[in-house]
């Protein structure tokens, strides 16, 4: 007929325009706003504080005008914020892990009755928010605050825990660290970001209205992260966790080393993710769910397309057909502009093809979605991609380079792998270095699955159970003493050492060796200290001054040694433990004596050191293949996995406290989960590490898995923190010691557990550890990965 059109139902509901908002009349977010004059105060001690002679900032909707305004906390705030949460933390520590779960599951109904608000605010201040998923977080950490009592009876919560979150975090994230934080009896400061901050003001709201007890929850707000400086110099504080950009992460890392309280943070705005399709994937849907997580949405990840060469011109098709017609996409500011237009650029430079729905306009906060074919793996757009629409494209030829090109990112947050082939999804699963697996799917959150960074992604762990011992500490130890930051030249630590000594043929101490790479060896300087009798009085022996080189030179071995150690079976690594055992042992007496003359203890209680050494190391075998993780309880059709892996090479500066056993206990931890270590010996024990060595060079254990170096802590310390492969460092030593790698640690990330000379070792008795205190140095040596299999 005339007139009519032949245009296609899929052409029609493309075009269609989204409906007109609600009127704001009806809005309740809009009314709860009113109520407070769109003038937000502080929320402390269960009710609203409006403080005058304040300044505050503008909280701005996606059209840039004004939602409200929100004060800005100063330091006698942070002061009464810490007052009302010690009193509350009284109140709720004090209740019974069923009246804690009392609480919580209340607030699933209050929560709900207030969904339609909360939603609304969260869109109103352009942050992401979904009541459904806070109630599941809601509803998983209630039941643990009830299991707290009997499943963690050997743990204690911290105390007072500050919950900061950057400008661009989700409601979600900052929560998933809030409820288990109070799930485990703790109170909690949130410090949120300025688009979250009003929502999270209407949820402590809400917890109030729930029972919470008045101070259990408190919300300073304030306009950058210099508030979360201040919040963490309070001496109240206990714990700190952050969750949000890099930058503002590794500030407070930085600004905050020295003052005794432990920071761990999970930046994983802006990382980059790979999402990998294989030959044997369903072409169609991977198109169209990448399309969906990379370029029609705001999104805290940036995604990297991987395709095997042989579907690659397929998956191009796809990807023209996909993305004509799709509007452009609004950014947040014009220099956001700027830099896509130059990432962009660069590109096309080196060679990469552009795929976009429509023509870029000529300025503008807004930009087409965009495929970048062929972009190179050194590219920046796939190294430090733009804040935009942009979706670089790279090709692989065969698994394991679709590996090598997904382990290219150093963020090690999270992956999507498409393919039909089960085997080959698990087996890419298990070789890439990232916390999240999503097979199939992508961006599956549920706080049964524990979410953990790898790499440079991160020095926590969020969800799951694995989420809930941050906030915990075993019952026998104490939390660490607080303290204020000294006066330090970060460059100069550890550069002034004590004088050397060249060994003299003639001299009568002997001279000992290190160990590196499976061999006793000088150190690379040549030179050695003196190790002096109790008393100071006479010289013991010479050990190697050990240096930058010496490390560097571990570590190489390290990092030979600990992937075919990871990958050998629980039961094998068990049998080598037992191994070392059994030489530690036939060296009784030796270990024995070196004990005594060091320590100046009875040749008797040496030899009870030896034997409780004995055991330790028998028990770390028994830990192999007895925790590795098991299905999760997933509320969606599927099936989630959970297991922990080695953390790589990891640093131990060695206690002086019962040397043998001490270095036993650390070193059996570390190697029965996987790992590779560089040890330092305790500066002023290092005999009994060294006679160890004699242990090693009869075992099993494969060359280059345990290193020692000797030498000055701070000098030996100062190259560890700086070697970017080393992921982990365990330190005891000084409180100068502790700051420094709080400060020095932070590019990349390390993951760092440090006890300062002034809490006597932390409050451990080496030679009667609870067994909360052995999982939390086990946990300690792990990093976990979560797999999701959906089904249909």
């Amino acid at each position: 007929m005339a007139g009519t059109t032949t245009d296609t139902v899929f052409n029609i509901f493309r075009s269609m325009e989204s409906g007109p908002a609600a009127p704001s009349s009806t809005s309740t977010a809009q009314a709860w706003l009113d109520h407070h004059s769109r003038s937000l105060g502080f929320y402390i001690d269960g009710k609203f504080v409006h403080l005058a002679e304040r300044k505050s900032f503008s909280v701005l909707n996606s059209k840039g005008g004004q939602v409200c305004s929100v004060l800005c906390a100063e330091e006698g705030d942070v002061s009464l914020c810490a007052s009302s949460a010690v009193s509350g933390y009284k109140l709720w520590s004090l209740l019974s892990g069923y009246q804690r779960a009392k609480v919580l599951l209340r607030l699933v109904g209050v929560l709900g009755l207030h969904a339609q608000c909360l939603s609304e605010l969260s869109q109103l201040c352009v942050t992401a928010c979904s009541p459904p998923s806070l109630i599941r977080v809601l509803q998983f950490y209630s039941s643990w605050a009830q299991l707290r009592d009997t499943l963690l009876s050997g743990w204690s919560p911290l105390g007072v825990v500050a919950v900061v979150t950057s400008d661009d975090s989700s409601v979600y994230s900052l929560m998933l660290k809030v409820l288990p934080a109070l799930a485990m009896g703790n109170s909690v400061i949130v410090v949120p970001g300025r688009s979250s901050a009003p929502p999270a003001l209407l949820l402590s709201q809400l917890f109030s209205v729930a029972g919470l007890p008045a101070g259990a929850l408190n919300v300073l707000t304030g306009s950058d992260v210099t508030l979360a400086v201040k919040v963490a110099q309070d001496p109240s504080i206990r714990y700190v966790t952050y969750s949000g950009n890099k930058p503002d992460g590794l500030a407070l890392l930085q600004a905050s080393a020295g003052m005794g309280v432990p920071v761990s943070v999970s930046p994983f705005i802006g990382a980059t993710c790979p999402f990998i399709v294989f030959e044997s994937a369903d072409i169609n849907s991977a198109v169209d769910e990448v399309i969906e997580a990379a370029l029609k949405k705001k999104s805290e990840v940036h995604w990297v397309m991987c395709v095997q060469e042989s579907v690659y011109d397929n998956v191009v098709d796809r990807l023209k057909l996909r993305l004509a017609g799709l509007k452009c996409v609004s950014l947040q500011s014009e220099a956001d502009r700027s830099l896509v237009d130059a990432a962009v650029q660069e590109a096309q430079q080196q060679g990469a093809v552009l795929i976009q729905s429509c023509a870029a306009p000529p300025s503008g906060a807004q930009y087409p979605p965009t495929v970048l074919c062929g972009a190179a793996p050194a590219s920046p757009c796939v190294v430090s991609p733009a804040p935009g629409p942009l979706l670089p494209l790279m090709t692989f030829r065969c698994h394991k380079e679709a590996v090598a090109v997904g382990n290219h990112s150093p963020h090690g947050l999270a992956a999507s792998i498409w393919t039909e082939d089960l085997t080959l999804a698990l087996e890419t699963a298990k070789n890439l270095s990232v916390g999240s697996v999503w097979v199939n799917s992508h961006s599956v959150l549920d706080p049964c699955l524990p979410v953990c960074a790898h790499k440079d992604g991160g020095s926590c762990t969020d969800g799951g159970q694995e989420g809930l011992y941050q906030f915990l500490h075993p019952s026998v130890s104490s939390p660490p003493l607080r303290s204020s930051p000294v006066s330090l030249d970060y460059s100069k630590f550890g550069t002034e050492v004590s004088p050397a000594i060249i060994p003299d043929p003639t001299s009568s101490p002997p001279s000992y060796l290190q160990f590196v790479a499976g061999k006793a060896c000088k150190s690379v300087s040549g030179c050695s200290v003196a190790v002096r009798s109790p008393g100071g009085s006479g010289v013991l022996g010479l050990c190697p001054e050990g240096g930058r080189k010496d490390i560097r030179n571990a570590v190489e071995a390290a990092i030979k040694a600990q992937p075919g150690w990871q990958k050998k079976s629980p039961s094998a690594r068990a049998l080598s433990l037992h191994s070392l055992a059994k030489g530690v042992e036939a060296k009784r007496r030796d270990l024995a004596t070196s004990v005594s003359n060091q320590t100046g203890v009875s040749v008797d209680e040496a030899d009870k050191e030896v034997e409780q050494s004995i055991t330790r190391l028998a028990l770390w075998a028994a830990y192999c293949d007895k925790v590795q993780g098991g299905s999760l309880p997933m509320p969606k059709s599927g099936s989630a996995l959970s297991f922990p892996e080695a953390l790589g090479v990891v640093g131990i500066v060695l206690p002086d406290e019962s040397p043998l056993l001490s270095m036993v206990t650390l070193l059996g931890a570390a190697i029965a989960s996987g790992n590779a270590v560089v040890m330092v010996p305790s500066q002023k024990h290092p005999l009994p590490t060294i006679a160890f060595i004699q242990v090693l060079q009869s075992s099993d254990l494969p060359a280059g898995l345990v290193n020692i170096v000797t030498g000055n802590r701070d000098q030996l310390t100062a190259a560890l923190a700086n070697h970017s492969v080393i992921r982990s460092i365990w330190y005891w030593g000084s409180a100068e010691g502790c700051q420094y790698l709080q400060y020095t640690c932070t590019r990349p990330l390390k993951t760092l557990r440090l006890v300062s000379q002034r809490d006597q070792d932390g409050g451990v008795d080496w030679t009667q550890p609870s067994p909360s205190f052995l999982e939390d140095l086990w946990r300690n040596a792990v990093q976990w990965k979560s797999v999701w299999i959906p089904t249909a």
